[in-house]
């Protein structure tokens, strides 16, 4: 028998706010019975359900754990454009000349999260 994960769960100020963010970043969709001002929303995307609950405390330290995304259709530094277009914002680049390593973003709500080469600018430098 296996256990299998059904939600990577984010505790947040605004569950909707950050739901709406989430699903523009990965294409998916909130959960058509939530609302804004829900204290719980659903986004599904391809590969992955993310669960936003609003919480009373606000984030406090780093991330223990992180989501790290990689772009499909476009290239890693096409998509760190797009997403801070959302609303993202630039914590730390780590890029290295000759298109190595990833860039570190936060969401609306201060957590972290990655953004590395997609598959084919992986296979580029193999």
């Amino acid at each position: 028998m296996t256990t299998l994960v059904r939600h990577l769960t984010f505790d947040c100020s605004d569950a909707y706010r950050q739901a709406a963010f989430w699903a523009e970043v990965l294409g998916g969709k909130i959960a058509d019975d939530d609302f804004p001002g829900d204290p719980e929303a659903l986004v599904t995307a391809e590969g992955i359900s993310l669960l936003f609950v609003t919480v009373p405390d606000a984030k406090s330290v780093k991330n223990r754990l992180h989501v790290d995304l990689q772009p499909q259709d476009r290239t890693r530094d096409e998509e760190v454009e797009r997403v801070i277009g959302l609303g993202a914002k630039l914590v730390e680049d780590h890029r290295k000349p000759g298109g190595l390593g990833w860039v570190t973003l936060s969401d609306l709500e201060g957590n972290e999260f990655c953004v590395e080469r997609s598959a084919g600018e992986r296979a580029a430098t193999e």
